[in-house]
């Protein structure tokens, strides 16, 4: 039987043998960059540091490296060094060349692929030397092994000298030197603050191991050694909050080559701070592991709790997210051949490694049980606290919905909505106070941009409980307008707007408002951010009207330069503070025209620093708040006199 019907005039020789392109070698890492690390923005140029970092990190865990040093030279290149064994440099049986030259020039080339040198290992599917090879203007590669030194040399990819002996040395590791091709990424400098919270990680996950960067662009230098390994990640995790007890719960166990490392530490606050990790890669949507952990932790808090007699018979369960509330944890699990979900490794797939979670998690967790009961009481407690205020919440949440002011329900009156009704094409602006929403209203594109204005400033999410937030009408009508749901509940499929865009004014209130709303969207609506939902407009701050003509500027130093441009020229300078002092024509072309605007896309690089600093600002804690405003002082951005 046969299918299909030729088209007119099509001519079958015109496509034959020679129209299929065929890249050799790591041609094809240059030709499609993001298969392999995923973006070339900022986040990708960092990937490579981390690539190299990460093999560095395998000869620790195979216990062969005490140290690894990074520095960020003057020119932007990036050195990393370890004291491990020293990469082979004898020729390879199979490709015939070193293997060292194996390693950095050929895909799915090196240790971690026979077992025998490494049992568990991280990196880009074993492909990250020769991808950051390959994404280089430039590579060198130092191995110290056997008494010598012995360098090769590379340039996109190819090498460019044999492995040469350049000198003598008595000790053993590799070092790699590479400068990331300008003409792939879009952004060429590093930022020693990610490359600093990297290594800090690498450190709490690997016990015992020393970490060093130096930038010598600044002179600044930092070290990391966390003899309490996890344990003290956690504690930082709670630095700034509350523990119900002084040192966290920690527990490890050994199953086959599988080695979990779990520690738990309750605080008084209401939100979950949860990292995972599988071969120190940070698994950012959890995975087989994290399933373990939460399954085990509710079935032990419940267990312990009615063995002894702290709740009643009658008293319902604990839910998982009773037991979560207020819980800082960190699990890292070490295993060979681990499965990851995605290109970037966001999910940790093996499904034996639930089970062996799971296990660590009922032993340790019932043996601390029961050797520390004062601070069982006090988990239990919270626990119990939680479980009310979730039936609290949820009757509050039943009530809204009786009266048609929650997700799938009637849309809030003051939403201005927009006709198109394909989500991709949609956008929702949140727009501080009537004044702002009128101009937005009268300026917007009412084909694909609805305007939902907020009164006044909504509830601080970080010091209210949910029965509160559920009950606050400016939530309310922000979650309806949305329409996925908040918390467990969220659905992304029931998404009305593919950008949601928060549009405030450029003074302190508009600041407050924009991190009250940041606040909000990452303690209950974080899938939002994580999958490119959330954008935060960028009004002008002044319009320069030079003669006839008039420039809109939107920051301090764009008005600098540009005043440095007219300084023969008459000028007159209007600032603007708020949204409703411009016309909803200027508002249109200035923030809202998608031809002529600046959006910026909320991003969440480090959920940690993230997590930090939004608890830091807005939990209930007074003296980190004023550390940070007497620390940050002099770069306010800000500042109404």
């Amino acid at each position: 039987m046969e299918i299909g019907t030729n088209l007119p005039n099509q001519n079958v020789s015109d496509y034959n043998a020679s129209d299929i392109s065929v890249l050799e070698g790591l041609e094809a890492v240059r030709v499609r960059p993001g298969m392999y690390i995923g973006n070339t923005d900022q986040r990708g140029l960092h990937h490579l540091v981390d690539e190299i970092v990460y093999n560095c990190v395998d000869e620790a865990i195979a216990g062969y490296c005490c140290t690894i040093l990074v520095i960020i030279h003057a020119d932007n290149s990036v050195e990393v060094s370890d004291d491990g064994r020293g990469i082979p440099i004898e020729i390879h049986p199979t490709t015939g060349v070193t293997a060292l030259q194996t390693v950095m020039t050929m895909l799915h080339a090196g240790a971690k692929f026979g077992g025998h040198s490494y049992k568990v290992s991280g990196g880009l599917h074993g492909v990250g030397a020769s991808v950051v090879n390959a994404l280089s203007t430039w590579l060198r590669a130092d191995v110290r092994r056997n008494g010598n030194i012995y360098r090769q040399e590379y340039r996109l990819g190819i090498p460019v000298s044999e492995v040469e002996i350049v000198g003598e040395s008595t000790h053993t590791g590799t070092t790699i030197t590479f400068k990331a091709d300008d003409t792939i990424f879009s952004c060429n400098e590093f930022d020693f603050g990610i490359l600093v919270e990297r290594l800090r990680e690498m450190a709490y996950l690997n016990r015992g191991l020393e970490l060093k960067i130096n930038d010598e662009r600044t002179g600044t230098e930092r070290a990391f050694y966390f003899e309490g390994g996890i344990s003290s990640f956690v504690r930082r995790l709670n630095r700034t909050k509350s523990p119900l007890y002084p040192l966290p719960i920690y527990f490890s166990k050994s199953v086959n080559s599988t080695a979990v490392e779990v520690a738990v530490q309750y605080n008084e606050g209401y939100s979950e701070t949860c990292l995972t990790f599988a071969n120190c890669i940070n698994t950012a949507d959890g995975g087989s592991h994290l399933t373990g952990f939460r399954t085990a932790l509710t079935r032990v808090l419940n267990d312990y709790a009615r063995r002894s007699k702290l709740i009643k018979e009658s008293d319902a369960n604990f839910t998982g997210d009773d037991v979560r509330e207020g819980l800082a944890c960190i699990i890292s699990v070490k295993l060979p051949n681990p499965q990851f979900e995605g290109q970037t490794k966001g999910k940790l797939g093996n499904a034996d490694i639930k089970g062996h979670v799971e296990t660590a998690v009922f032993e340790g967790m019932n043996q601390y049980l029961d050797e520390h009961p004062l601070e069982a009481k006090n988990i239990i407690e919270k626990c119990f606290t939680s479980a009310r205020a979730r039936e609290a919440a949820r009757k509050a949440k039943e009530l809204v919905i009786r009266k048609g002011l929650l997700e799938g329900s009637t849309l809030p009156g003051k939403l201005a909505d927009c006709s198109e009704k394909d989500p991709d094409n949609c956008e929702l602006f949140l727009v501080e106070g009537d004044s702002a929403g009128g101009s937005a209203k009268q300026g917007r594109d009412r084909s694909f941009q609805a305007i939902l204005p907020l009164r006044g400033k909504i509830l601080n999410v970080e010091k209210a409980p949910p029965e509160k937030m559920i009950a606050h009408e400016e939530i309310r009508a922000l979650v309806t307008a949305i329409g996925v749901g908040i918390d467990t509940q969220l659905d992304l499929t029931k998404l009305r707007y593919g950008r949601i865009i928060i549009m405030t004014d450029a003074d302190v209130d508009g600041a407050h408002i924009r991190t009250l709303l940041l606040t909000f969207f990452f303690r209950h609506m974080v899938e939002l951010i994580n999958n490119g939902h959330l954008y935060i407009a960028q009004p002008p701050l002044y319009k320069i009207q030079h003669g006839k003509e008039h420039t809109w500027i939107f920051s301090d130093k764009e008005k600098e330069e540009k005043l440095l441009t007219l300084k023969d020229k008459k000028v007159e300078i209007q600032r603007y503070k708020g949204l409703g002092e411009m016309s909803p024509e200027q508002l249109w072309s200035t923030t809202m025209n998608r031809s002529t605007r600046i959006l910026l896309q909320v991003t969440i690089e480090d959920a940690l620093a993230a997590d930090e600093i939004f608890h830091k600002l807005m939990g209930d804690e007074v003296l980190p708040r004023k550390i940070f405003i007497q620390a940050y002082a002099k770069t306010v951005r800000n500042l109404d006199i």
